[in-house]
């Protein structure tokens, strides 16, 4: 028999350094993980709306990343890193956001994103998703990461666990958005329910305290107007 040739898939540049990356931060963060799920519903109900309130279209990433940058503000530890024998909070809170590009994963910063407002950031999400998918980042657009977002719910993934990027010790990663009958007051409700999860460096911070941060982001998220300014 005639042997079948094998089939091989070259990898790109920006391919093995991302595998080179996730494979330290698997090697050094001994990490955790938990979940929760948040109603969504008055959120996703409210982005046409605010459309014409803001004059800016609102993505579901805007809302996450406007919730991770108030809820790092209460909760500080989460852009901690290990330094020797202590722990340094990082100056600014950046959020690196997964962007899917034809030449490979791409990771933008929204930098200070606890200072900005809602419509800032998702002027500011939608310019660096287009420049990353045109390949027209710059280094500073890509730099200064303190805290990774990865939303997977796009792609009809319903949870899922990503890795913490190496500058940062936490990640937080969102699914699928779904109907769901909840009940309430004697009712069946039906809701829009987003399965959210983090994966956190167990060196930094600890597990009570980071279940309290992901308390609070679900509690923005289901308060919208609280991520409106």
């Amino acid at each position: 028999m005639t042997a079948k040739p094998q089939t091989r898939v070259p990898m790109s540049r920006i391919q093995k350094l991302i595998g080179e990356r996730m494979l330290e931060s698997k090697r050094t963060k001994p990490c955790y993980y938990m979940g929760i799920d948040a109603d969504t519903t008055e959120l996703m109900d409210s982005r046409h709306e605010l459309k014409k309130q803001l004059g800016v279209k609102i993505t579901s990433n805007a809302f996450y990343i406007k919730a991770l940058g108030l809820a790092v503000k209460e909760f500080p530890l989460m852009v901690g890193s290990l330094q020797g024998d202590s722990i340094k909070i990082a100056d600014s809170i950046n959020v690196g956001f997964a962007v899917n590009a034809p030449h490979g994963l791409v990771v933008p910063v929204v930098k200070e994103a606890d200072k900005k407002t809602l419509a800032q950031i998702a002027t500011l999400e939608k310019e660096l998703t287009d420049k990353a998918r045109s390949n027209k980042l710059t280094l500073d657009e890509i730099s200064g990461e303190t805290i990774g977002l990865s939303n997977l719910g796009v792609y009809d993934i319903d949870s899922f666990i990503g890795i913490v990027p190496p500058p940062a010790t936490t990640i937080l990663n969102v699914g699928n958005t779904l109907r769901t009958a909840v009940p309430k007051d004697g009712q069946i409700l039906i809701r829009k329910i987003t399965n959210l999860t983090i994966a956190v460096d167990s060196r930094v911070v600890p597990d009570p305290y980071a279940a309290k941060f992901l308390a609070r982001i679900g509690d923005l998220l289901r308060g919208p107007k609280q991520l409106i300014s």
